[in-house]
This record gives structure tokens, sequence and C-alpha cells, in this order.
């Protein structure tokens, strides 16, 4: 009987495995929203990474998080990071790495806790009319073999907690 449970346990850590093998390893996340002011405004708001404090569901999830910042908010080089005991926050920093002034910026977010990694946000404007923008986060990321068979997992979630943030700074904007 315990031959069995072994080969039938080991028969699914198989299955994982090498579904895990076909399964992308990098991959590109974005959410879009569109907010009642004009492109300048929403890009003058969105480039200052302190504002995250308002609008962002992972830096707003424990109201504990220890933040500090290095260097001039809203330019390149400037860096946000967090320690948290809360798991779903952790630790790691995000740096301004490229500005389109008016237009997007680009963030490196180098995570170390709870698990370590590296990935990107770029987040960019566009004016769709008179009084409105389409603001868009693509975040792009990689997850290593075998945890990459968590991939359409981590992209419901992550969609979730974008469009989540996007929605908060929505009405933070449009106040």
């Amino acid at each position: 009987m315990l031959q069995i449970i072994l080969f039938i346990f080991t028969g699914i850590i198989a299955l994982i495995l090498i579904a895990a093998a076909f399964m992308k390893k990098e991959y590109s996340i974005s959410a879009s929203i569109i907010i009642d002011k004009p492109q300048f405004e929403v890009f003058n708001y969105i480039k200052f990474l302190k504002n995250q404090e308002k609008y962002s569901k992972w830096v707003m999830a424990d109201p504990n998080v220890m933040m500090t910042y290095t260097g001039k908010d809203g330019e390149v080089g400037f860096k946000a990071a967090w320690v948290s005991k809360d798991k779903n926050v952790g630790v790691g920093e995000l740096e301004i790495v490229d500005i389109i002034e008016g237009v997007g910026y680009n963030v490196e977010i180098r995570f170390e806790k709870p698990f370590k990694g590296i990935s990107y946000a770029n987040n960019f404007t566009e004016s769709i009319g008179n009084h409105q923008t389409k603001i868009t986060t693509v975040f792009d990321t990689k997850t290593p073999f075998p945890m990459n068979i968590m991939v359409p997992i981590i992209t419901k979630m992550l969609t979730k907690d974008m469009n989540e943030n996007l929605t908060n700074l929505k009405k933070n904007l449009e106040i």
C-alpha cells in the first residue's frame, strides 16, 4: 500500500515538473484605466513615487511598513525601499531607471523577501481627449523553474492588484 501511495505521489510530482518545463518563465502583465484629468496632471502625480502611499495596494497593505526614500523624487535614480513584517509586503526597493518627461517612467523592482527577484514596471500616460488620460502599467518579470508552474495564478493575482492600484489612483486624482 505504501508503495502505491509513493508511486502516485512521484507521478504527480513528475507531471508537475513536466508541465513546468513547458511553461513560460518570463511574462508581462498590463492594466489600464482612463482618468478624467489632463495628461500632464496625471503624469505629474504618478512620477512621484511617494504618491504610491496613497494608491498602491501593496504599500497600503501594511500600515506599519517602514518606507525609506533616497534621492530626488520624480527623477531617475530615486529609490523607494520598504520593510514589512507582513509576508504579503516583504522587503525590497524600487528605483526610477528612466523617465519620458510628460509621458511616463520605468522602475526596477528588487525584491528581497519573501523571495528574491528583479522585475520591471513601466507606467505611461496617453492623452485621449481634452481632459482624459489613459494610464497603463506594464509589469515584466520572470519566475524560475519549477515555480513557473504558478505563473497563471500569479498573473491573475497581479492583474487584480494592478487594476485595484489604478482604480485607487483614479479616485485620488478625480476628487
